[in-house]
């Protein structure tokens, strides 16, 4: 298992959520399966080869990640339609200052990236429209459900990166689709900020929710 240098979080290492996604697979998460979680124990490298076995992704002896099943209920963000999400990635905070402007997600410096700008709602959430890539996959939805919850805590005025993600997933998103994505913080502690995100498909369907963890370097 590698992680190609197309998708990077920060510039040395994976998005955490494509790479959870890719790890999740190696454990096998499916499409319609059970919710997986994992939790990143280092940044994932780059161009790296990792190997996979009894819930533990590993770079030579280093621990790279755990997989597990997600423990409860994964809840959902409410939906909001495209047109509300269209005027909130207006004003995304990422393309006045952004902490990691070339992420595969959520990256203003990447034109072959997921282009997910999550702006601010008025009620706290963030929301972002997102035309999906001909190559969707379960990584890719997994790192189109990281950044849009992650903003929801940048937006305290810390720089946090993907700690634990879990995500449950009943279909893939329609190639070339026009769907929403949403996030909302939902606690703080300490370095901690607990989040979620939802994607919608361009008919309101509910397609994948996810769970995350966010921690603060400092």
């Amino acid at each position: 298992m590698r992680i190609s240098r197309r998708f990077n979080g920060p510039p040395t290492s994976g998005n955490g959520g494509w790479s959870a996604g890719a790890f999740a697979i190696a454990a096998g998460a499916r499409v319609g399966g059970p919710a997986l979680e994992v939790t990143l124990r280092v940044p994932p490298p780059l161009e790296t080869e990792l190997t996979y076995a009894d819930g533990s992704v590993h770079h030579g002896e280093t621990l790279v990640a755990t997989v597990t099943e997600a423990a409860g209920e994964i809840s959902y963000v409410a939906p909001v339609d495209l047109p509300t999400a269209e005027s909130a990635a207006a004003d995304y905070p990422g393309f006045t200052s952004h902490p990691f402007p070339t992420c595969y997600v959520c990256g203003t410096e990447r034109p072959d990236g997921l282009r997910v700008f999550p702006g601010p709602l008025p009620d706290g959430r963030t929301a972002a429209p997102w035309t999906v890539p001909a190559e969707v996959d379960l990584p890719v939805v997994w790192a189109a459900l990281d950044c849009p919850g992650g903003w929801t805590a940048l937006r305290n005025g810390r720089t946090y990166v993907l700690g634990r993600i879990a995500v449950t997933t009943s279909a893939l998103p329609e190639p070339g689709s026009a769907c929403v994505v949403v996030g909302e913080a939902t606690a703080f502690s300490g370095r901690k900020a607990m989040v979620l995100s939802t994607i919608y498909a361009p008919g309101g369907e509910r397609l994948a929710t996810a769970r995350a963890t966010w921690i603060a370097p400092t």
